[in-house]
């Protein structure tokens, strides 16, 4: 049975979510249970997409991310994929009017990775971050909206900024990985050898300003994904405060977490704020 089958791929990117994100996969969880298979399905998708640039050493990258676009799109047009990553992915595109700009827009951001090491202006940084991370939350509000496309324009900005905001909090903290071990510099004049609290306090202030405009698209998203969302922005703003409180030199030579125990108190405080309606 098809049914059977498709049920099959969105429990696949549900497991794909939970064990790549513990935080990611905590934050879906929070949202109503009609639109969680689709948001599993859109982060397997680019989950799988990203691995393959950052984690696939000693395979050609390139033809496996260009299969990966080929195969979607076959899957697309065909209704089926025998990868069951695509084959939910297809159905939530399909389901929600997800449009193909945003997909092509991500698949460019990631096909970079492959090529290009430095960001050396600020033009390059947006396009890129724009790709990589803005589409994304724009492909996520697609499906919160149900495909309302006058609800998703309403929206739209603040969740681009929610994005961009999530993206620049974890190229701060992958700052030494992605410096020593993949070699690229996302940060336009800012490198690990001359980061200092100078550059890490105008990036922390540019994030900031990308939470505060996200909040206000927060408050106003539909019931089914407010608690959700608003849970995922509650744990990157407190990996922010971290980083913030973190000297420059050690977010250079460790990886920056948040611990489980604080993470079940956030999701406590979260939950407590949502059901008083303070947001």
């Amino acid at each position: 049975m098809k049914q059977l089958f498709d049920d099959v791929s969105f429990k696949c990117s549900k497991l794909v979510t939970k064990n790549y994100s513990t935080s990611f996969s905590l934050a879906v969880y929070m949202l109503s249970p009609s639109i969680r298979d689709a948001i599993y399905s859109i982060y397997g998708f680019v989950r799988f997409a990203d691995e393959i640039v950052d984690s696939f050493h000693g395979f050609d990258k390139e033809d496996l991310i260009n299969d990966f676009e080929k195969e979607y799109y076959k899957s697309y047009k065909s209704g089926i994929s025998l990868n069951p990553i695509l084959n939910s992915f297809q159905h939530t595109v399909k389901e929600y009017n997800i449009t193909d700009d945003l997909i092509q827009a991500f698949l460019k951001s990631m096909k970079l990775d492959l090529v290009k090491s430095d960001y050396d202006t600020q033009d390059e940084y947006e396009d890129y971050i724009y790709g990589s991370a803005d589409v994304v939350g724009l492909m996520c509000l697609k499906v919160f909206v149900k495909g309302n496309n006058i609800r998703y324009e309403q929206l739209k900005v603040e969740a681009m900024r929610l994005g961009s905001a999530f993206q620049k909090v974890n190229f701060l903290r992958d700052l030494k990985d992605d410096n020593l071990v993949l070699n690229r510099n996302y940060f336009p004049g800012v490198d690990l050898k001359s980061f200092d609290e100078k550059a890490k306090t105008a990036i922390i202030k540019e994030i900031e300003e990308d939470f505060a405009i996200a909040y206000q698209g927060i408050v106003k998203l539909p019931i089914e994904a407010k608690f959700g969302v608003y849970t995922a922005f509650v744990y990157y703003k407190k990996l922010l405060k971290k980083l913030k409180n973190t000297p420059c030199h050690e977010i250079g030579n460790a990886r920056i977490r948040v611990s489980n125990y604080t993470k079940a108190g956030l999701l406590a405080q979260s939950f407590v704020t949502y059901k008083l309606k303070l947001v």
